[in-house]
């Protein structure tokens, strides 16, 4: 198998690799050439220099790879091309196996009002908006009007936060429309921009799915994703302090058919808003394995990754998990990033010294080492820290452990922001929503 990645993704999918006899192949760019996914494969690629649209978003660069090791199969992880259905359509007709979904469910998800509108057909909860595209301004304060501000403008193919903007007024909308299309088509080459009610002070809620070739669909619980910032997640953790368990039921019964029906297969998450009431809406589907998949896998006991390549490899979900699967403990991650605490500038550089944290209770994803360089081209992601206890309260009480004595030196790291989270009343009361991050600094 070739790993199409870099970083802590690329180890976790040898692990699993590891795990399950499978030979690696690891790609990797000038910048990364002396990086523990080069070392740990059983073969490397170099594919280009250290800017992504020369290596690791390089489709032809990246099959020459997997064709001259003769790879049966190609793990995308997330980021870079693991959405992206041309890269899924051209491992098929290369006669390589994607693991992921089929290029055109990879295609239908990432049209965000096309999926918005196929989980409000099987009966998932949407916000009231617009049905498809926005066509005018005209036609944008209308249905403003009738759904009530403030309402929020979505590129159709977006994501991170890009494309988006928030109205309170009818006459600001002509204006923030132009800004969204003209931003969404720069970034995504797609300037649809659709609609939705804003909620002011949502909640960030997902469910981790598993489906394979045979038309089984399982939920494998929620994730509260709510402490982010800029829409860039920083803490997540599993089950949400807040999710009542009659809508949790609710919904993953609405999703399995919603699924179902389009024959959605391998990983994937689907993203809702939480409103103050504690209702959930339908954001978007991401038909990828996600960052924090390691506090699905602490509280489940499944390893997704492994799922995920058992899965293209034909094997029914039955013979892989128990169900229906029953979540228990609790698990929170921190994304530890090269960056300054205070001011979030990055900061990559040379590692100078690291110890990591351990002990019962405790997971380390990272690719980070002694005298290792964190570069400048890539997100800047240094380690994943995963703490689990039987509740919250233990949970809480093992990441405030690990994080001091988690020692990175040489760059800036978020340790010190984490810190501070995980100290605050209201987050250990998981009293927060997505505007915490804003509060807490004040």
């Amino acid at each position: 198998m070739l790993i199409a990645n870099r970083g802590e993704i690329a180890l976790r999918v040898i692990a699993a690799c590891k795990d399950l006899g499978i030979p690696t192949v690891a790609v990797y760019s000038e910048a990364d050439r002396y990086s523990l996914p080069v070392r740990f494969a059983d073969e490397a690629v170099c594919i280009g220099p250290a800017k992504s649209a020369r290596s690791y978003l390089d489709i032809p660069s990246i099959i020459s790879a997997a064709e001259i090791t003769n790879v049966d199969a190609i793990h995308p992880g997330y980021g870079f091309l693991s959405e992206n259905a041309r890269f899924a359509e051209v491992c098929k007709e290369s006669g390589i196996k994607f693991i992921g979904p089929r290029p055109e469910i990879i295609r239908e998800m990432g049209v965000k009002e096309r999926a918005r509108a196929i989980m409000k057909q099987h009966g998932v909860p949407t916000l009231p908006g617009s049905e498809g595209v926005l066509q005018s301004p005209e036609e944008a304060i209308e249905l403003a009007g009738q759904i009530g501000f403030p309402v929020i403008l979505k590129a159709s193919a977006g994501g991170g936060g890009r494309g988006m903007r928030v109205c309170y007024k009818a006459e600001e909308l002509p204006a923030l429309l132009m800004q969204a299309q003209q931003e969404a088509g720069a970034a995504f080459s797609s300037a649809d921009v659709y609609l939705e009610k804003f909620v002011t002070r949502p909640r960030h809620i997902e469910f981790q799915i598993l489906a394979d070739e045979h038309g089984t669909v399982e939920i494998l619980g929620e994730r509260e994703c709510s402490i982010q910032r800029r829409h860039q997640k920083l803490l997540e953790e599993s089950p949400s302090p807040a999710l009542r368990p009659e809508v949790r039921e609710r919904v993953m019964a609405k999703l399995r058919e919603a699924l179902k029906s389009i024959g959605y297969t391998n990983a994937g998450t689907v993203e809702f808003l939480m409103n103050e009431t504690g209702d959930l809406y339908f954001i978007e589907v991401n038909a990828r394995i996600q960052v924090e998949h390691p506090v699905t896998e602490l509280v489940t006991g499944i390893d997704l990754v492994k799922s995920q390549i058992r899965i293209a490899a034909g094997e029914k979900l039955d013979d892989l998990i128990t169900r229906p699967v029953q979540p228990k403990g609790h698990a929170i991650e921190c994304r530890i990033n090269a960056e300054n605490p205070e001011t979030f500038a990055p900061s990559p550089g040379r590692i100078t010294a690291l110890n990591l944290p351990g002990g019962i209770g405790v997971r380390v994803d990272t690719h980070a080492f002694t005298d290792g360089v964190i570069p400048p081209y890539y997100d800047s992601l240094v380690a994943k820290l995963i703490c689990y206890g039987a509740d919250r309260t233990e949970a809480i009480a093992r990441m405030r452990r690990a994080l001091s004595m988690f020692i990175v030196e040489g760059i800036h790291t978020s340790i010190p922001l984490h810190q501070r989270i995980l100290a605050d009343p209201d987050f250990v009361a998981g009293n927060f929503d997505t505007h915490f991050i804003v509060k807490l600094l004040g």
